[in-house]
């Protein structure tokens, strides 16, 4: 049986109690079960991200990866938005089985991804893969207006609730952002969550997308994790702006829409990162909003 990293475990019944503890406790079991089905061989040391672990396995012979991740909001379509995808631009699926958050994947270099490549050309890369996987969304994802939707009932909510950590000026310059934001045409796939440390090395392509959380939406909502990411690499408001400019060129986005749909997210970041008391996330929020709305700060 697979040895559940000891931060997984602890970080998982942290924020899901009771329930993630008996999750945890099944998932050797689990891993044993999907390994019998699929005729899987464990290798090698079992890795975890946020919400889920990725275990090295050999079928007849090539290497693979199966990933069990709790199913939660972020999780549950994963299966359905890389079967969209079908390897083109993104980890190639070969199986699922999803009331178990299961899922057998091509192997990937994870020693290598795109922020072990120079600021400009992981932006330009990441730009591309942005554009080339935006395509149409399926019925069953969440919206990036529901999101936004939800984001606008709690914010004021949660601003208060943490100390009021920004002036409220910039609460209000958000709030009309998403109210501003119009979306049209064909909803596209979108994906919240891409960022450097989430492309890996591939040998079908030379990088490939793992572990999208997906909405349906305006591609420029998808940004902000490349922004954010690598941030102490920008150095100043001229590096953001360079930043932005090849990522929004390289996926053929509406730079201004861009703008402002990562300082709605960065403002949602910010709260999120202090409820779980991270220390380093809201000040690379504060300055990067410093740098992305300067008429604030007038």
């Amino acid at each position: 049986m697979i040895d559940v990293p000891a931060a997984f475990a602890a970080s998982t019944v942290a924020r899901e109690g009771l329930a993630g503890q008996s999750w945890i406790d099944s998932l050797p079991h689990l891993v044993e079960e999907l390994c019998q089905l699929w005729k899987l061989e464990p290798v090698g040391p079992v890795r975890h991200g946020y919400v889920g672990v990725v275990v090295p396995v050999l079928w007849d012979g090539i290497e693979l990866a199966l990933k069990v991740s709790w199913i939660d909001q972020s999780s549950e379509h994963e299966a359905l938005v890389l079967g969209a995808w079908s390897g083109r631009g993104a980890v190639r699926l070969l199986e699922s089985r999803r009331e178990s958050g299961a899922l057998l994947l091509e192997w990937l270099n994870p020693e290598r991804t795109l922020a072990d490549l120079p600021p400009d050309e992981a932006a330009e890369i990441a730009g591309s893969l942005l554009r080339r996987l935006a395509i149409p969304a399926p019925e069953q994802l969440r919206t990036v207006r529901e999101d936004v939707d939800d984001f606008t009932r709690k914010v004021r909510f949660q601003w208060k609730e943490l100390g009021r950590p920004f002036p409220v000026r910039l609460l209000e310059h958000a709030l009309e952002l998403c109210g501003d934001a119009a979306e049209s045409g064909d909803p596209l796939i979108v994906n919240q969550d891409l960022h450097y440390e989430n492309v890996l090395e591939g040998r079908r392509e030379p990088w490939l997308v793992i572990d999208p959380k997906a909405l349906a939406g305006a591609v420029e909502f998808g940004v902000a994790p490349l922004l954010w990411n690598r941030f102490e690499e920008l150095e100043n408001r001229a590096g953001l702006e360079r930043r932005l400019g090849i990522i929004a060129d390289a996926a053929e986005l509406d730079r201004d829409a861009a703008r402002r749909w990562t300082v709605v997210r960065v403002v949602d970041y910010w709260l999120w990162a202090m409820g779980e008391d991270f220390t380093e996330d809201p000040v690379r929020c504060s300055a990067l909003i410093d740098w992305l709305t300067p008429e604030l700060a007038r």
